[in-house]
């Protein structure tokens, strides 16, 4: 018989208070055979832990809450994007998204031949009310300008489609 402690709510029961028993089995390869009693083998470690809620004031070390991560989401976000190449390679996605979303306006609306018009007139206010607010604040954030790099990759995927249909 072997005996193992247990933790239980952070504390530590005796060893005597949990026995088990293990049997080996020549017919089974020198494999143990555990009865009721002696599951688990004693190698593991069985912990429970008692879930205890996060204080307000902060003191409990433990995990942090839900709202506690979203808080941190903007102070991590400006720090990842401090580079200067993060901030480029951003900028071209942002770019190449706009083109993506003209080409796939133009396509499923000139395919279908139905209120092309109204979207183009949504195309072309959209695009106005965005380079109005780009252009109204004194300084430009970076969100301001992926918002901006969109813009113009929108337009520039529209032009490139009107292109290719006066070809």
């Amino acid at each position: 018989m072997a005996s193992v402690g247990f933790v239980l709510s952070s504390r530590v029961l005796p060893a005597d208070a949990v026995r088990f028993t293990a049997t080996s089995s020549a017919a089974l390869g020198g494999r143990h055979i555990y009865s009721a009693r002696g599951w688990p083998p004693r190698s593991w470690r069985v912990v429970l832990r008692t879930v205890r809620a996060v204080q307000n004031d902060g003191s409990q070390g433990g995990p942090r809450r839900l709202v506690d991560i979203v808080r941190l989401v903007p102070e991590i976000s400006r720090n990842y994007f401090k580079s200067p190449s993060r901030r480029a390679l951003f900028g071209g996605i942002s770019l190449l998204g706009g083109f993506y979303v003209a080409q796939t306006i133009s396509l499923s609306f000139g395919a279908l031949g139905v209120n092309d018009v109204i979207a183009a007139v949504v195309c072309v206010l959209v695009t106005e009310y965005v380079t109005r607010f780009y252009y109204s604040r004194p300084k430009v954030t970076f969100p301001l300008a992926l918002l901006n790099n969109f813009k113009m990759g929108f337009t520039y995927g529209l032009f490139i489609d009107a292109f290719k249909l006066a070809s």
